[in-house]
């Protein structure tokens, strides 16, 4: 855990009694000790959660302020031999008025307190009666159990041994506004956001906060961690749910149940680093404080050294895939009309007539005909303007070869086939190439004969080649040079393999009649193979990719978090690790690991000169946009990290 970055942040809710200072402060250290042991290294409590948010009018009591105040110092002290940052709420009075505040406290020591900025008089909020805002606050610092404490709402607190960690309050309401502080706090740099809160339920609320929660951390590109109050405040008016959650760039990571009386508390572990990775390569963080001068208060790490606890957050094995099946079904029908779009504004741009594709009868070339063939029915246009060519070889079994053609033929494509073998033995004899030898070049020239055909048969009709090629095939090099690497728009190379068969079989169950269907779900359930070497004397594949390179669900998760998160190879492992289990051991996990970086680094002189084709995710390896790398730059960095795995 310490390697790679990951923050464990808690939100908690105690047990709690309106007005009870001693009680509260008890529950609160509980919480705290309890956190402790799970190995947090932030913990945020409630908004005023130290005498109850609904004292209402006994805010003005100067016995609860004091006692307050005592409890702080409680707290503080209970915190002596722990590194992790406490955040714990309170009314504090100031020259006669009263503060809604959030004390930081680490190591016995408070180290801020932040102020609350916006104060809500509104519905069931009467808040003004009682708090004045931050900007009625006349004082920078607060002397406060012997100590010089800063306080206001421009503190941001900075991790003393790493310059990319931060973190920043903001209390409830301040969440709520049009220009939340913690926007301003991430601009400055913070990557943790917290907001101790006190939200109370109505129908449907729930589902607002979930997502303003969700979307202020990916706003802000930051981990926001927001715990409410629970049933123990008052009823009087309102009721309280404990409501809290953990958000790190759009995505929940962790959520409490509501309506519960005892303590409760989540926890989860976010990512700093790729937080970081995904703020650099936006840029759009550059941009200074946002106006606002913060004062930078420095904190100990609360990383625990030589931890061994396990990684608390979820890691899919297909981060590619959404898990829930309505969302991708969504993300499916999304996808194919990108596609489609895509292809229609080429089309029409270019005035073809015909769209030209090499069809094998396996996944990728089957989603690239049904795209050309939505794309000719939006245009208004017959599916036969679609040129579906099937060019059997060396290596085409049966199976995919009546799939191709009876495909094309209930889809109303025009169907072409053309053998590709005797072009292929004359053209190894003119190279002088024994045939008998199966090596690459008996492969490529089959691959590049069978795109000078397509080529040359969109010369004859005037149309254009729709190449078929994927995102992961293009991250591995997997494919020939000017072979199948090559087409006039490529409407595949947005979408990696593992979402290709999600993709083709929403079109199955969606779009497709009865015998459409059939024929796509037999493509589905065929091995992924090139067929370009002989099949077996039953006639099954013995080419299989996967065989080759490895599981590609496998190297598209690799895929993702090299390009989405900028993750080190050990980071790669680590989190392939937490999420196949014992799928795959550690050592078949490594030699994936290698065979991913170095085909990823020795194959981007194919990468560099791809035809257009339009993306569709947040990971794409076009030459004129996502990813600019140097055909010959150097894996020696990443090899040996992985070396030392």
């Amino acid at each position: 855990m310490l390697n790679h970055g990951f923050a464990r942040v808690a939100a908690a809710s105690p047990e709690l009694r309106v007005a009870d200072c001693v009680f509260n402060s008890g529950q609160i250290i509980e919480v705290i000790n309890k956190a402790a042991a799970q190995e947090v290294e932030y913990l945020v409590l409630p908004e005023l959660c130290i005498t109850g948010y609904t004292c209402a009018d006994l805010f003005l009591q100067p016995r609860l302020l004091d006692a307050a105040t005592e409890a702080l110092l409680r707290i503080t002290a209970a915190t002596a031999e722990h590194k992790m940052i406490v955040i714990a709420g309170l009314p504090i009075s100031i020259k006669s008025r009263l503060f809604n505040c959030a004390a930081v406290i680490q190591q016995g020591q408070i180290l801020g307190i932040v102020v609350k900025t916006c104060i809500p008089g509104y519905s069931e909020f009467y808040e003004p009666r009682w708090f004045a805002g931050a900007e009625e606050l006349e004082v920078s610092e607060l002397r406060i159990g012997g100590a010089v404490v800063p306080i206001g709402n421009d503190l941001i607190f900075a991790c003393e041994s790493n310059g990319n960690v931060s973190f920043g309050v903001e209390i409830c309401e301040d969440l709520w506004v049009p220009v939340p502080p913690s926007s301003l706090l991430a601009q400055a740099g913070a990557t943790l956001l917290f907001n101790p809160s006190a939200s109370n339920e109505l129908v449907g609320k729930a589902d607002y906060r979930r997502q303003l929660v969700g979307s202020q951390s990916a706003s802000c590109v930051a981990g926001y961690v927001y715990a409410g109050c629970n049933t123990g405040e008052s009823t009087t008016d309102v009721v309280f749910g404990g409501h809290s959650l953990i958000a790190e760039n759009g995505q929940l990571l962790a959520e409490s149940e509501r309506f519960t009386h005892e303590s409760r508390m989540i926890t989860a572990d976010i990512d700093l680093p790729r937080l970081q990775y995904s703020r650099t390569v936006m840029g759009t963080f550059r941009a200074g404080k946002g106006g606002r001068n913060f004062r930078e208060l420095l904190y100990v790490s609360p990383v625990r050294e030589n931890s061994q606890r396990e990684l608390k957050r979820t890691v899919g094995v297909n981060p590619f895939v959404p898990g829930n099946p309505l969302q991708r079904d969504e993300r499916c029908q999304e996808i194919l009309s990108i596609q489609t779009s895509g292809l229609m504004k080429r089309i029409r741009h270019i005035g073809t007539k015909q769209a030209v594709i090499g069809i094998s009868g396996g996944l990728d070339s089957t989603l690239a005909l049904l795209v050309a063939v939505r794309a000719m029915e939006l245009l208004g246009r017959p599916a036969s303007d679609v040129l579906a060519v099937t060019m059997p070889g060396f290596g085409t079994t049966n199976r995919t070869y009546d799939n191709a053609v009876g495909l094309i033929k209930a889809l109303g494509a025009s169907l072409q086939v053309v053998d590709i073998k005797a072009a292929c033995l004359q053209h190894f004899e003119d190279i002088g190439h024994d045939k008998d030898v199966h090596d690459l070049t008996y492969e490529n020239v089959q691959a590049r004969e069978r795109t000078q055909i397509l080529m040359d048969l969109a010369n004859k009709n005037g149309g254009i080649v729709i190449g078929t090629g994927d995102l992961s095939e293009l991250a591995l090099g997997w494919c020939t040079y000017n072979g199948d690497h090559m087409s006039m728009y490529s409407v595949n190379s947005g979408i990696p393999k593992t979402l290709i068969q999600y993709v083709v079989a929403w079109y199955a169950d969606h779009e497709a009649d009865e015998t459409v269907n059939k024929f796509l779900y037999s493509i589905i359930e065929t091995g992924i193979s090139p067929e370009l070497l002989p099949p077996s004397a039953t006639g099954e594949i013995v080419q299989l990719t996967e065989n080759i390179l490895g599981p590609y669900i496998v190297h598209d998760f690799f895929l993702y978090y090299m390009l989405r998160t900028g993750a080190s190879p050990g980071k790669m492992l680590y989190l392939a690790q937490h999420a196949f289990g014992e799928a795959y051991p550690k050592e078949q996990l490594v030699a994936w690991l290698k065979v991913f970086v170095t085909r990823f680094f020795t194959q981007q002189f194919k990468r560099s000169c791809l035809p257009d084709g339009p993306k569709v995710g947040t990971v794409s390896l076009s030459p004129r946009g996502d990813w600019r790398m140097p055909s010959d730059a150097s894996a020696a960095l990443w090899l040996q990290e992985i070396e030392e795995l």
